[in-house]
């Protein structure tokens, strides 16, 4: 049972399976799709054409993309088209899909789709098509597909989080420039792209708005959360637990961007600019993966009374200053973020009106994430607006590249008199207070471990002990530090023993 939630605002729960595996067969392309080889094409930009009188009755799609999520977008639509319908006053239909390989059998029903296609432009230069959908994934041929739809006067919705994190600035700006020329201004619609199911993209664009948002931090990426979770409550090493999360589908075949951190700081920088309203490149964002815990780690986060999860922070450090990291941090067991468990995701918002709010649901897969989708194909056919989808910026606030925090640090040394007092010295040094030293039984004084919490230091500080530390001859190898989540992190660690 969830502990510790204060005022959830909102939770969301998505329990149908997604995970590949269980897809049983693959069906054969439906005979009803035509396959597209050539169009006569006319494309047009920054014109009004055929959209300006945009039909009350109709929105006709062309999808990018045929795998997980664009099969996920179609089985929705064919068991909820006529409900959709019904709710809207509007038919979505389906004009072309757009794959990379024609004769790739799909695991999905195509029946709903006018015709298949492998060329860009059978979407893009057709005037008839008022939405394009972006599912693709990457950054360049993504990249040509929106920045082109817009351009033409079509709705963009997209699950693309490296597109928008890498491009964001620029995609504001495309916007703004065909907008101020169009009576009906183009949507740019993104709820897939963080967090999959989890609608915190739309609350941040609304729900916030009269309210100061002063810090968020989240559990946002699941693969790397289903792994921590397996080493901590299954005692599986790092290579068990990635080797199971690869077997479940929640692993790509190069994890990098997963099991780096590079994938959750993508999903920081969108949420950091809807939350403070500042811009920043996603890699001048510190970030920290989870290659280097231990097991080790997981028996000194349980003997402080807590556990350790990859997590992305944002806060206000001053009216002026936001800072921001993806790292492994040690987590109190009262926190609302260390019983979020295996593959879901969760995000914290603290806020001067509503205090706390969190939203926990599935990250990803098939239906989670076409689920967002949807909902942002049916708000363009609703008619909802949104002129600023990444909120406005904030004007005199910019991001830093430093955080204050309590750290974890673990050394591994070989055992010799003195190493204490060294300790001391070299944070004494640096201006670091040591809160506590932690120490499991020893039984190898040639390769043994032990831990220091500091009080609440900067960053840098603690890089810099880190170095003078690695420098001495008896700390065996590099040194491993963490921030702590919260400044009341030792409640837990008091209640445990």
């Amino acid at each position: 049972m969830m502990t510790g939630l204060k005022n959830v605002s909102l939770l969301w729960l998505v329990t149908t399976t997604t995970n590949e595996a269980f897809v049983k067969a693959f069906a054969p392309r439906s005979t009803s799709s035509p396959v597209v080889t050539s169009l006569e094409t006319n494309h047009f930009v920054g014109s009004q054409s055929s959209l300006s009188a945009e039909s009350n009755k109709k929105r006709r799609l062309g999808i990018f993309g045929g795998g997980t999520v664009g099969g996920g977008i179609l089985e929705i639509l064919k068991r909820k088209n006529a409900y959709l319908e019904e709710m809207t006053g509007i038919s979505i239909e389906v004009a072309k899909l757009c794959v990379r390989d024609l004769d790739k059998p799909r695991d999905f029903d195509t029946s709903l789709v006018g015709a298949i296609t492998d060329k860009y432009s059978d979407i893009l230069d057709d005037d008839t098509i008022d939405t394009v959908v972006e599912v693709m994934g990457g950054t360049t041929d993504a990249k040509t597909v929106v920045y082109k739809a817009i351009e033409s006067g079509k709705h963009v919705v997209t699950a693309n989080k490296a597109l928008i994190a890498k491009h964001l600035k620029e995609i504001e700006a495309l916007l703004a420039k065909v907008n101020s020329k169009r009576e009906t201004p183009v949507e740019f619609r993104y709820e897939a792209a963080v967090c999959g199911g989890i609608p915190v993209i739309r609350s941040m664009q609304s729900d916030f708005a009269g309210d100061k948002i002063t810090m968020l931090s989240g559990i946002i990426n699941g693969c790397t959360n289903f792994m921590l979770t397996a080493m901590d409550q299954d005692g599986m090493t790092y290579d068990g637990a990635l080797a199971e999360a690869s077997r479940l589908g929640y692993a790509e075949a190069d994890p990098t961007l997963d099991v780096g951190g590079f994938d959750a700081r993508s999903k920081l920088r969108i949420l950091m600019r809807l939350a403070f309203g500042v811009e920043v490149n996603e890699e001048e964002i510190s970030c920290r993966g989870i290659t280097d815990l231990t097991k080790l780690d997981f028996e000194y986060a349980k003997m402080m009374g807590g556990t350790i999860k990859l997590i992305g922070v944002a806060t206000e450090v001053s009216d002026t200053k936001v800072a921001a990291y993806v790292s492994p941090c040690y987590v109190a067991g009262s926190d609302t973020l260390a019983s979020v468990n295996g593959a879901t995701n969760a995000v914290e918002v603290i806020s001067s009106n509503l205090v706390s709010s969190t939203y926990i649901g599935q990250g990803a897969g098939r239906f989670p994430t076409a689920n967002s989708v949807m909902n942002d194909i049916v708000a363009i056919a609703k008619g909802d607006s949104n002129t600023c989808p990444f909120n406005p910026l904030a004007k005199g606030k910019r991001f830093v590249n430093n955080y204050d925090s309590f750290f974890y640090i673990r050394i591994r040394y070989r055992d010799q008199v003195g190493i204490t007092r060294q300790c001391g010295e070299i944070c004494e040094k640096h201006n670091v207070s040591i809160h506590s030293i932690l120490q499991n039984p020893v039984t190898r004084r040639d390769d043994a471990a032990f831990v220091l919490i500091t009080e609440k230091v900067p960053l840098a500080a603690v890089k810099s002990v880190c170095a003078d530390l690695e420098g001495l001859d008896w700390c065996r190898g590099p040194t491993f530090f963490m921030p702590v989540l919260r400044e009341d992190w030792n409640v837990g660690m008091a209640a445990s023993s």
